[in-house]
């Protein structure tokens, strides 16, 4: 009772550290091209590499991070990359040549990469099986949560024709990150017991030749790769410009639709999580492709179909909208998985892994699909039709080499009630 009670005290810290660095992301995230190309007056191709030099700055930390999550635990390394980040972000708002604010993007960027598969790991070890979709599940809400309420004060705080205004947001996202700092260095992470059928006790020695041997990992992350690169590395490129130029939506329009995407995924998620918690997490994730299959084919009426404007924009909206029912549905699925296909004393590896493979996709998603959005409007939507139907294909490939307590974790706890009454009852034929 009392590792249960210090389990969910930390787990409260940890959902208000997920809350808090979104909240501080959001303030910045939404401005940074405008703050860099016109606010600081150093132009587009500046800000481009901003933007760029996040996510080598991700790929570059991101190998490294794994071990040292593994080799030091995950609230130290979370602590290091928050001072990282902070100091980024401080910079970055004070930072008035095209180097300084390069090193300040790659500082922030190398932050918050590593952020996500600390906390994730964190998450990890404060939960068990039969918590652990509810807790990612929680973490994907109040993230999203974070970053539209920040976006949202951030607004109304910003001012184009005032670098102090952007000073100031900088400056809150960097009181943000070290105010978790604060919060986090009171969490106590108690190791949560592994459950029969998951993999063993392994070295914490671990490298990337061991995770690569891990077939169903492998397969994971490809599937992942897919995943991202099909939604998230489409929605502010690919399906943005392809809104706009093929859709004839306006920039307001888009907004809405990003907006739409963001209330679903608060509105829906605990909705969606009663229905994916007792199902196969294979099962689930093939239904998402489907569904965001389903939200292309409302794309493609949108762009290529012969209705009016509101009749098109609306179906943009609605295409937005579809992709975050997927997200909710996907956030107590994937990151779970994740952490039961791990060794153990390895989650921090396979979080820092899967986050590496996510942050490729990103990067590779824009490029591929900004262009095509922009001009090739049917081969854009068939493309990525055909990614989603891929993505329901790879899941239930990967079904078909996942554990029965991989795939269906509340076996696991079935299991050790089971086993716990087959002990109880030895006992009591022994004492009689």
């Amino acid at each position: 009772m009392n590792v249960t009670r210090a389990m969910g005290a930390a787990m409260r810290r940890i959902h208000v550290g997920n809350a808090l660095s979104a909240f501080g992301l959001g303030f910045t995230v939404p401005y940074l091209y405008v703050y860099v190309a016109q606010v600081r007056g150093l132009g587009s191709m500046t800000a481009g590499l901003v933007l760029a030099v996040f996510a080598v700055a991700a790929l570059v930390v991101l190998p490294f991070a794994g071990r040292a999550i593994v080799r030091r635990g995950p609230l130290p390394v979370l602590l290091g990359a928050l001072v990282t980040a902070a100091l980024g972000a401080l910079s970055l708002g004070l930072a008035g040549s095209a180097a300084a604010v390069l090193l300040s993007a790659a500082a922030l960027g190398a932050g918050q990469a590593v952020m996500q598969p600390a906390l994730a790991t964190m998450i990890v070890d404060c939960s068990g099986a039969e918590t652990r979709s509810r807790a990612f599940a929680m973490q994907f809400f109040l993230q999203n949560l974070g970053l539209g309420v920040g976006g949202l004060i951030g607004g109304h705080l910003v001012d184009t024709s005032s670098v102090s205004s952007f000073t100031l947001l900088f400056a809150i996202e960097a009181a943000m990150f070290l105010l978790l700092v604060v919060v986090m260095s009171t969490v106590r992470v108690p190791r949560a017991p592994r459950i029969e059928g998951t993999p063993g006790a392994r070295s914490t020695k671990g490298s990337w030749k061991q995770l690569l041997e891990n077939r169903a990992m492998v397969q994971l992350c490809v599937l992942g790769f897919v995943l991202f690169f099909a939604c998230y590395g489409q929605f502010e490129s690919g399906l943005a410009a392809y809104g706009v130029e093929a859709a004839g939506v306006s920039t307001s329009a888009l907004g809405t639709a990003l907006a739409a995407n963001t209330a679903v995924i608060v509105v829906a998620q605990f909705v969606v999580l009663k229905f994916v918690e007792r199902r196969r997490r294979s099962r689930v994730i093939a239904a998402v492709g489907l569904i965001w299959a389903v939200a292309w084919v409302v794309a493609a009426y949108a762009g290529l179909g012969h209705g009016s404007q509101e009749m098109a924009t609306a179906a943009f909206v609605s295409t937005y909208a579809l992709f975050g029912l997927g997200e909710a549905m996907l956030s107590p699925t994937v990151a779970p998985l994740v952490a039961d296909l791990a060794p153990e004393g390895m989650a921090g590896q396979y979080n820092s892994a899967f986050a590496l493979v996510k942050q490729l996709a990103l990067a590779v998603g824009p490029a591929v699909g900004g262009p095509m959005g922009a001009s090739l409007h049917g081969a854009y939507v068939v493309t990525f039709f055909v990614f989603s139907l891929g993505i329901t294909y790879l899941a239930v490939r990967l079904g078909r080499r996942l554990s029965a307590v991989q795939d269906q974790p509340w076996l696991g706890k079935s299991r050790v009630v089971a086993q716990g009454a087959a002990s109880g009852a030895g006992q009591a034929r022994a004492h009689a």
